[in-house]
């Protein structure tokens, strides 16, 4: 077995470019998210594992100069990153904070809004960080999530290398106590830690040629290429055929890549009890 991994994909300076392409390749997604949550001028929010720039500026944008959006982010130089983009955008309703989204520090029951977005998919013991979320939410509150389930992410034409290394990359996900497919049980875990009128949106996407994700299983195997030598999975020479015949594969037109099953969940913390 091997040890337990802090975040599967890493903090490389690819992976930090990466992120803050998806900031706008899911936009649309969020978006949607938020209008459904009704959130409020002057609202209190929160963006746990939030990355370079998550959705901080939407929220943002969503709370007004009243409100406060707290980022929270473990990597002390994806924090500094984070920070720099905030000047940039002038976000000064935005505070930046370095923490463990299982132990965040950060007073209980003081959010109005305590939101992730593919954390608990690419980290070991992701109820710990579901029992923060509620715990950081106050009693009313909205707790949401937006999460991966690895289960429909194929190519077709199918292809043998992508599907080798798809069952490389999950041996070694679920080695690290992580769950590939943990997007499915998100509502379930929600459910456990208390939250009430649950609501589940699925999500599914397709990859045509020129799309700007159509290769995000190269990158995330590229990401994770050390753990998967160094823990003897697979050869290095191995490693490099398939992923040479991967992206010769999907350099054809008639290729169609289809994406991660998404889930956005979210659901509410019970008012607090009448004395």
């Amino acid at each position: 077995m091997m040890k337990e991994t802090a975040y599967l994909l890493g903090h490389s300076a690819t992976e930090e470019q990466r992120l803050r392409r998806q900031t706008q390749e899911l936009s649309a997604e969020a978006s949607w998210l938020f209008d459904q949550l009704d959130i409020p001028a002057g609202a209190r929010v929160i963006d746990l594992g939030c990355g370079p720039s998550g959705v901080l500026e939407d929220l943002s944008a969503r709370v007004g100069s009243a409100g406060t959006v707290v980022g929270l982010e473990r990597s002390g130089d994806t924090v500094a990153l984070a920070r720099a983009f905030m000047a940039e955008r002038g976000l000064h309703n935005v505070t930046l904070v370095e923490g463990d989204a299982r132990a965040t520090g950060l007073p209980h029951g003081s959010f109005d809004l305590v939101h992730a977005r593919l954390v608990l998919v690419n980290v070991p013991r992701p109820e710990e960080i579901v029992r923060e979320m509620v715990a950081l939410a106050r009693p009313g509150g909205m707790v949401a999530s937006h999460e991966a389930d690895y289960s429909s992410h194929r190519c077709d034409p199918p292809c043998e290398a992508w599907d080798r290394l798809l069952d490389v990359y999950q041996e070694n996900s679920r080695d690290g106590g992580i769950d590939p497919f943990l997007g499915r049980r998100t509502h379930r875990m929600f459910r456990e830690a208390g939250l009430t009128d649950i609501q589940v949106r699925p999500l599914v996407h397709v990859y045509p040629p020129g799309h700007s994700r159509r290769d995000i299983f190269v990158r995330f195997i590229e990401n994770v290429r050390p753990a998967l030598i160094e823990g003897g999975r697979i050869e290095a020479k191995e490693l490099d055929a398939l992923l040479a015949t991967v992206v010769a594969h999907l350099a054809r037109e008639d290729v169609l890549v289809i994406s991660h099953l998404f889930f956005q969940v979210w659901g509410r913390k019970a008012e607090a009890a009448s004395s």
